[in-house]
């Protein structure tokens, strides 16, 4: 697949596509810039925004340039093997997408086009409740092993009814997020009085999600639907309906992930939701080694939030994550690309990490080891 170009001066690394001078995308920040002048403000700060005076957002990134390496020298690095497993299922690299919703709002084909460029990559699509395309759709757009991102509703049929159908598609985990049981005060998104255009739709419910002039739709469907009384009896209740594995998404304090591993969860997914709920919040950076130490290798452990490079995933596999999730750089991708932007991003963070764990002296996944982060000392 070739690269994806934007607009650029002439003469310098550019290439010429339909008439257009271009010039590469070298990373997800490319990506973002770009991104941003095909979308909306409004879109794009939907996407880009978080709660409060978003610090967490910006530490979430922070948090991973603070730690340091500490590669080794004179290891054989010819070739570096990125694969892995994730519950058991093989992946070609320890990244997969986080869900995020409404796809649509970057690109007309959505969670389908993810779909297409995280099969083609070798990976894991996890897929939101609130997708603008249906979980069965996106299913169909590409054979790929894939969980369904769920949140528990006061109705828990149709918990139990999402649920079930994930399972008739082929879903192959359940990913249960737990901290939106009330909604972030996202700030960006009252000042421009953020909609969701009419074409746009929770599919998985078959409804229009139309702007109200009281408010953001979504977030009053998110205030009317999402449980704010959910408890740890829900994990063990999703966990008697199916037979798929449980991992929980949204865990920062080690005593929390003791309990979903005691609750059943077959995974625990660090995460602070991108900075948009809890501002200040601890980073996922920062939360991860201690849930690993807590969890003690008695439920796989993934972390999302932050990550933009491939020393990223490398700090993130040596403070013990079995696999990272990305969501904001897909996005990216998806609006400026499509599918072939969602590919390029993903091929990208491979090719960044598979380079750092070469540099690093970390050719194979299992020689990446907590040995490799230094103290957090000042660099001279």
């Amino acid at each position: 697949m070739g690269p994806v170009l934007v607009s650029g001066p002439e003469g310098v690394g550019t290439s010429t596509t339909n008439g257009t001078i271009m010039t590469l995308l070298l990373n997800s920040r490319d990506f973002e810039a770009e991104a941003r002048v095909r979308m909306t403000q409004s879109a794009y700060d939907y996407y880009a925004g978080g709660a409060g005076d978003e610090i967490t957002v910006r530490e979430n990134e922070l948090a991973w340039n603070r730690l340091r390496l500490v590669p080794r020298m004179l290891v054989d690095v010819s070739a570096c093997d990125l694969r892995t497993t994730v519950l058991g299922v093989p992946v070609s690299m320890p990244i997969m997408t986080a869900p995020c919703a409404l796809n649509r709002l970057a690109h007309p084909d959505g969670e389908r086009a993810v779909a297409r460029a995280v099969a083609a990559e070798g990976t894991v699509q996890v897929l939101s409740t609130l997708s603008s395309e249906s979980l069965e759709a996106v299913a169909q757009a590409a054979p790929a092993p894939r969980w369904f991102q769920l949140y528990v509703y006061r109705d828990r049929e149709i918990t139990r009814a999402l649920v079930q159908r994930a399972a008739a598609a082929g879903y192959t985990a359940i990913c249960l997020t737990v901290d939106v049981q009330r909604p972030g005060l996202r700030e960006r998104d009252y000042r421009n009085n953020f909609s969701v255009p009419a074409d746009v739709r929770a599919a998985n419910f078959n409804e229009a999600i139309v702007d109200a002039r009281s408010g953001s739709a979504l977030l009053q469907y998110i205030n009317d639907q999402f449980d704010p009384a959910l408890g740890w009896e829900a994990l063990e209740w999703l966990r008697s309906i199916t037979s798929l594995p449980v991992v929980v998404k949204g865990i920062l304090s080690p005593d929390d992930a003791r309990l979903a591993v005691q609750h059943g969860a077959a995974g625990i997914a660090v995460s602070n939701h991108g900075g948009r709920q809890l501002d200040t919040v601890i980073t996922s950076c920062d939360a991860l080694a201690p849930i690993v130490d807590a969890v003690n290798g008695s439920a796989e452990v993934y972390v999302d939030g932050g990550i933009r490079r491939g020393t990223d995933v490398l700090k993130a596999l040596a403070l013990g994550a079995r696999a990272v999730l990305v969501g904001r750089p897909y996005l990216w991708g998806l609006a400026v690309d499509g599918e072939r932007g969602v590919r390029r991003v993903l091929a990208l963070l491979r090719e960044d990490l598979a380079l750092s764990m070469a540099l690093a002296g970390t050719p194979r996944i299992a020689d990446v080891g907590r040995r490799l982060i230094a103290s957090l000392s000042p660099i001279g």
